[in-house]
């Protein structure tokens, strides 16, 4: 029973056996806790169940959540690899009792689990309690029969939990394991503390107080939620004292050092295992959803993918390496977390994508950091913000930087980097503002219990009656809305869609007697209260009025094509791009449809066109669309496309449309999702599906952006419009319009190229005036001009014709923009480089227009300046620096 797959499934079958409910992980970015970057802990999703604003029809329930410490007020990402315990992604076991049994009973089952099932010496455990905890320690020395000197009392805050300022708390009472005396530390409260001797495996956290304004007062049902680690578990049950020894991670380190060919010893060590685990935490967040930017959750996912690459290129991995280490993870946590198996395309594929990216990223650091030292000797130090700079803008690391400065004996401001990081940390932690509005959710929350959820009619009338439940307005419930005035309305039943899964909420009206409300939104909250954002027009509005509800149904009309036409181009994507094809976001509105998807290059236009031709034929067919309740699992192993991260529940909606016409899907229901959206009655009743953009809008996500029905025959018409305007203009048929466009735009640039050619040979002085004058500066041959007309890009390889007719000397070239910008090239023929430098004659030049730097190599540099009027005097001065060499 010691591997970590085991040691997991041992841990919830046994709470399942003691009537727990086995709970799926949470997704690692929470969805009911706006607070937060990712889920840190195991009651993250029960947040609410604890605070009472929800309920279960469960009191007791046990999870393997996935956890995620990389990010915010958990980051764990710069210790990673270094100690034994750390890590950015682990998995968190937990029971929990929501008013259901407390402290005897938790410390019972804790002590049945860890000493009966899992098989550890009493001898090797002792617990620390509360100072305050008497009832702790009474249970701990009757129920585990321990002794008062392996009860310790901790007096600080270390042994009390609580959620925040406010909010539930309790003491919490932690078991640690003794490691031996081989091992250096103490016991908890100890001198010695913070050695590795006593390692805590186990919190049970005691909920049985509330922290208010005023004071500490008691729970009426006091509850039980415990964290035990269980990488820190099985490095125990392994006889292992560090993680990175368990099962699990030795297999990831293996395949590391297989694809890598290098042995996990030495200075190798560190890589491998920051390799390892943080292949896990990135793997795991891209199953969920996030993908590598430059903000908010996809900017820690991009930093800890770049840790990991860059440990991968000191090893000297010569291509990219992370991808390759996937179906290891799969094969090792893939059974327990299925979505891990899902997305493992698109894991690999974003992996893949980044590293690539970051290889380029490495290249241009090294030529930035060259530029930024060129002025620096032995002896000198790269200023910090620099330093930062080349880490936050650029993802070139500090410790990469340093060593590529060693050689150079070029050390770095590590003092003023950290104080850079400091502030852009501060900055991000500012900038952090969660995804909603606590105090708003806690209204539904509140009404959601009160009136229970609202009942949706609208599937198959988009009129009915309804009841007024209740009225909200500026995050509180109120008495009623008076005409002129804005609020929201709650109801028991009602036709109007609220928005989710991309589908925007329905809009139109709501009657009474003296009554017209409009409706100009609808929202879902507290997972089943459908929220109308109303503005009465005329009478007042209170609760308890029964009154009629009629949606908006030429707006509806729009969005039931646009949502099922949805349906059709995802399947047609998958269909022509790959089963690794997954829905990233939608937005299903009555004018368009827009599909974000995972891919990780752009469409080929005959993809596209394949694409909107397979979708059409599904309209063509006009196939019934059918819908049908099924349990989750069963539609799912019917082959229903169902998106990670979203809560279903015991049934699910499954909308089937179309029959296949192609490859091994052929004669079988062509798409089949799990969806509660609106949806057509027929497939032709969407009428014509057109595809009008496609383009990135993320790494590895693209977007397609299409119209229907009216809208699409709209947009034909249009363009075949404007087609005919064209021909028009050209004088020919519609047919053979592109191939004159064509025609012509390739003697446009023929004609732009003969300009430029014969632009250059005049500011060089051809056309029979014997090319550009060439004068004496001091003991060098001087050809220097200012050229009108001329593209700065093509002035190099001016400077590399005139090198050529000189034969032996320096040339400046100096080009002004329309603007009064200027451009300069400095050239040095290469019998000259051990004599001058055309960087330093740039930066002369550079100065006199106005500008400062410039760089490249000693036979061939380039710069600007913002002054153009100055071009002579750039000339001059760079003369004048020749003649006195």
């Amino acid at each position: 029973m010691t591997g970590v797959n085991e040691i997991r499934s041992t841990f919830l079958d046994y709470f399942k056996k003691n009537d727990h409910e086995v709970v799926e992980s949470g997704p690692l970015v929470p969805r009911n806790d706006p607070t937060l970057m990712f889920a840190n802990a195991g009651m993250n999703q029960f947040k609410n169940v604890f605070t009472g604003l929800e309920k279960r029809p469960y009191s007791r329930a046990a999870t393997a959540q996935k956890v995620v410490r990389a990010g915010g007020k958990h980051n764990d990402l710069d210790n990673v690899g270094y100690t034994a315990r750390h890590h950015t992604f682990f998995e968190m076991l937990g029971n929990f009792s929501f008013g259901d049994y407390f402290k005897d009973r938790a410390i019972e089952f804790a002590w049945d689990l860890i000493t009966k099932v899992y098989g550890l010496p009493a001898d090797r455990l002792l617990v620390t309690v509360y100072a305050e905890d008497t009832d702790a320690a009474v249970y701990w020395k009757k129920i585990a029969g321990l002794s008062d000197d392996r009860i310790i009392r901790i007096p600080t805050s270390d042994n009390f939990w609580s959620m925040g300022d406010t909010g539930p708390c309790g003491p919490c009472s932690e078991i640690f394991y003794d490691h031996g005396e081989h091992i250096w530390g103490g016991p908890p409260g100890s001198a010695e503390e913070d050695g590795d001797r006593f390692v805590e495996i186990w919190n049970l956290v005691f909920m049985q107080y509330e922290q208010t304004g005023e004071g500490r007062i008691d729970l009426p049902r006091p509850s039980i939620d415990t964290g035990m680690g269980l990488e820190r578990l099985a490095t125990v049950l392994q006889g292992v004292h560090n993680n990175y020894d368990i099962d699990l991670f030795k297999a990831l380190i293996s395949a590391s050092e297989h694809e890598t060919g290098v042995d996990a010893e030495g200075d190798a060590l560190g890589s491998h295992r920051v390799i390892a685990d943080h292949l896990r935490s990135t793997s795991f967040l891209i199953a969920d959803g996030v993908l590598p930017s430059n903000e908010g959750r996809g900017y820690v996912l991009r930093r800890i993918m770049r840790r990991a690459m860059r440990h991968a290129h000191l090893l000297g991995a010569a291509e990219p390496l992370m991808h390759r280490l996937v179906p290891t993870l799969v094969r090792e946590m893939g059974r327990a977390y299925p979505e891990l198996q899902r997305a493992e395309d698109l894991v690999r594929d974003t992996l893949k994508l980044e590293e690539i990216r970051f290889r380029k990223t490495l290249e241009r650091g090294l030529g930035l950091l060259d530029s930024a030292t060129a002025d620096l000797s032995a002896g000198g130090q790269l200023d910090g913000e620099t330093a930062f700079k080349l880490y936050d803008t650029y993802g070139f690391p500090l410790d990469l930087t340093q060593d590529a400065l060693r050689a150079r004996d070029i050390s770095v401001d590590t003092a003023g980097f950290n104080a850079a990081m400091q502030r852009q940390k501060a900055e991000a932690r500012a900038a952090w503002s969660g995804s909603g509005s606590a105090a708003t959710e806690a209204v539904w929350f509140a009404l959601k219990e009160k009136h229970g959820a609202t009942d949706f009619l609208g599937y198959e009338t988009e009129t009915a009656e309804g009841v007024v439940a209740a009225i909200a307005a500026e995050d509180k419930e109120v008495a009623k809305l008076s005409a002129g005035e804005s609020g929201y309305v709650v109801l028991n039943q009602t036709p109007f869609y609220g928005e989710s899964g991309g589908q925007v909420g329905d809009t139109g009206e709501m009657l009474g007697t003296d009554l017209r409300v409009r409706v100009t939104n609808t929202q879902k909250k507290a997972e089943g209260l459908f929220v109308h954002s109303v503005v009465v027009e005329e009478g007042e509005l209170v609760p308890g009025l029964a009154l009629e509800l009629k949606v908006d149904r030429a707006r509806r009309t729009a969005i039931r094509a646009n949502h099922s036409a949805t349906h059709l181009v995802h399947e047609a994507l998958r269909e022509v791009l790959g089963s690794h094809v997954v829905q990233k976001g939608s937005l299903v509105s009555p004018e368009r449809l827009r599909f974000d998807f995972a891919h990780p290059k752009p469409l080929a236009e005959e993809e596209l066109e394949t694409v909107e031709s397979y979708a059409n034929e599904i309209v063509l067919q006009n196939a019934p669309v059918e819908t049908r309740l099924m349990a989750v699992d069963e539609a799912i192993e019917a082959g229903a496309m169902a998106l990670f991260g979203e809560k279903y529940g015991d049934e699910v909606r499954v909308v089937s449309m179309g029959t296949a016409l192609h490859g091994d899907k052929a004669d079988k229901t062509y798409s089949l999702e799990l969806c509660g959206g609106t949806h057509v009655r027929r497939t032709g009743d969407i009428g014509l599906v057109t595809l009008v953009s496609e383009g990135a809008v993320a790494a590895g996500v693209r977007r397609i952006e299409a119209l229907t029905g009216s809208e699409a025959r709209a947009y034909l018409e249009s363009q075949d419009r404007r087609m005919r305007e064209i021909a028009g203009i050209l004088k020919t048929g519609a047919e053979e319009a592109p191939a004159r466009v064509a025609q012509l735009v390739e003697e446009r640039r023929k004609l732009e190229r003969e300009l430029a050619d014969a632009r250059k040979k005049l500011a060089m002085g051809g056309g029979g005036e014997g090319g550009a004058p060439v004068k004496e500066a001091g003991v060098f041959k001087l050809m220097a001009r200012k050229v009108d007309g001329i593209n700065p890009k093509d002035l190099k390889g001016m400077a590399d014709e005139a090198k050529v007719q000189l034969g032996s000397g320096v040339v400046v070239l100096i080009s002004v923009a329309e603007d009064g910008k200027a451009a300069i090239v400095t050239a040095i023929t290469q019998d000259l480089t051990d004599k001058v430098s055309a960087v330093d004659l740039v930066r002369i030049g550079s100065e006199a227009l106005g500008g400062r730097g410039g760089g490249g190599r000693p036979d061939m540099a380039q710069a600007g300046g913002p002054d153009g009027s100055k071009a002579d005097a750039a000339i001059a001065a760079i003369e004048a620096h020749l003649a006195g060499l």
